[in-house]
């Protein structure tokens, strides 16, 4: 059977339209958004919603919840629909919840978004006092029933420590280097190497404020960055995250930086002047342009095969070891 091809995070304002771009792409799997700062009940009317798409839909998507299903709607043409979490939100101060959420479908869930949470600290926090007693408990809990530790929005110390107390490997979903470029929710190379050799995965992404020259990045600077990144962590821990915010309305990245924790607007990587979303580069719009990515690689010192891995094997492989309860 052919390599699938695999996105790790996604959160555009789904629509048919959207799905039908996905198979036009050939996107055998994408890991949604299901909750940015959401509690528990509101994210389940997040997947009553997702519900009604399926209904709608079967040709189209379904729900996936292990790594059979990539292989499942490769075979039936379809795109299998994973679920995560930006915030440890849903779970509010209750680990029970963990489980609860993974017999739900979730499979991921993010530590912290660009803040403080009760598990560990964003990126965005002064100070980074690592995992709390809740988050050492909690990433305990999800190393026990399949959930993915994902520390993408989290900052340093929180993600070593993270690394370092997960008994399974974990995730950055969706994030680049930051000795190619320096943002915030950028990862250094310390947190890099230590996630990678730990058998951890990195996501890169395509969203503008992630990525060398903004909207500008040409195709041949981001795979010259995957190819570095190949030489000194290893092909086989890297995948795509793109970050994919397709037909998002602006409105929506008020929700994304603030929630309901602040009454004035948190502006994090964009600026004053433009607090909406940024211009996708011109070589990744929609799903149907994966292919870009994939010829841009390929033209690359990468071999073929590390091409395959990094479109969604290598993410194939880690549901593989991730999703089911710990052995």
């Amino acid at each position: 059977m052919k390599t699938p091809l695999i996105d790790n995070l996604q959160y555009a304002r789904f629509s048919p339209k959207i799905f039908e771009q996905m198979r036009a792409g050939g996107v055998d799997a994408v890991h949604v958004t299901i909750a940015y700062h959401e509690s528990f009940r509101e994210m389940v009317l997040n997947l009553e919603q997702w519900n009604r798409w399926f209904e709608a839909h079967p040709d189209l998507i379904f729900k996936g919840t292990s790594a059979a299903c990539v292989r499942h709607a490769q075979e039936t043409r379809r795109t299998a629909i994973f679920f995560g979490f930006q915030n440890p939100s849903p779970i509010e101060d209750d680990i029970g919840l963990v489980e609860i959420c993974h017999q739900l479908g979730i499979r991921f869930m993010q530590l912290t978004y660009n803040n403080q949470s009760l598990l560990a600290t964003g990126c965005y926090e002064a100070e980074d006092t690592g995992l709390t007693r809740m988050g050492k408990q909690v990433v305990a809990e999800m190393n026990r029933v399949g959930m993915v530790v994902d520390m993408s929005h989290s900052a340093d110390r929180s993600t070593l420590e993270a690394i370092d107390h997960s008994s399974r490997p974990i995730a950055i979903t969706h994030a680049n280097p930051a000795w190619w470029h320096k943002a915030l929710r950028n990862k250094s190379d310390d947190v890099l190497r230590a996630l990678t050799e730990a058998g951890g995965m990195l996501g890169f992404s395509v969203y503008p404020h992630h990525l060398a020259g903004g909207s500008d990045c040409t195709l041949s600077s981001f795979c010259e960055m995957v190819e570095e990144a190949a030489r000194r962590y290893g092909a086989a821990h890297l995948g795509i995250g793109t970050d994919l915010c397709q037909d998002q309305p602006d409105s929506i990245v008020e929700w994304m930086r603030v929630g309901r924790w602040s009454k004035v607007m948190d502006y994090g990587e964009g600026s004053a002047s433009a607090p909406g979303f940024p211009q996708m580069p011109e070589w990744f719009v929609d799903n149907r342009d994966f292919e870009n990515i994939r010829n841009g690689l390929l033209q690359t010192s990468l071999t073929e095969d590390e091409v395959c891995g990094i479109m969604g094997m290598n993410w194939l492989t880690f549901f593989e070891n991730s999703f089911g309860a710990a052995p």
